[in-house]
């Protein structure tokens, strides 16, 4: 009866997420957290383990909803391929208005022999400014990938 209820309230969960009133953070919170209770009740078989599992999810779907849309990736990747070093390019998505200001470096040659490029990425994201350092190589297809 328990896997039940877990059931019912992960597809409500995900019912909800499918909302057009909520941005991508608030949906990838409330699907983290209906897949986070679900892996906490699997694993701990208790409510504890359930709301604890529900609490991480929440935090690392906001986190994964949050991330830049096809359109910020598509801009990061020109700067990639084209920004002059040193000099930083900026725009602003015209669906969400965040905005992004990124100062590509020097490309080099990485250990893999792949040719990678690191940026500073200034990001203004909800009204709050956030900078990280991002490093993308070229795959085999000659595409940037953002390495983790």
């Amino acid at each position: 009866m328990k896997h039940f209820s877990v059931i019912i309230v992960v597809a409500a969960s995900l019912f909800l997420a499918s909302c057009a009133d909520m941005n991508k953070a608030q949906k990838g919170a409330i699907g983290g957290a209906a897949g986070g209770a679900l892996i906490g009740q699997i694993i701990g078989h208790n409510t504890e383990a359930t709301l604890i599992g529900a609490a991480v999810g929440t935090m690392l779907g906001y986190i994964v909803g949050n991330e830049m849309d096809k359109y910020d990736r598509e801009q990061l990747n020109h700067v990639y391929e084209r920004g002059v070093s040193g000099n930083t390019s900026a725009w602003v998505n015209p669906d969400n208005g965040n905005q992004y200001r990124v100062t590509p470096q020097p490309a080099y040659s990485a250990p893999s022999n792949q040719v990678c490029r690191k940026a500073e990425i200034q990001a203004v994201i909800d009204g709050k400014q956030e900078t990280t350092y991002a490093t993308a190589c070229r795959d085999e297809y000659g595409q940037w990938q953002l390495q983790q």
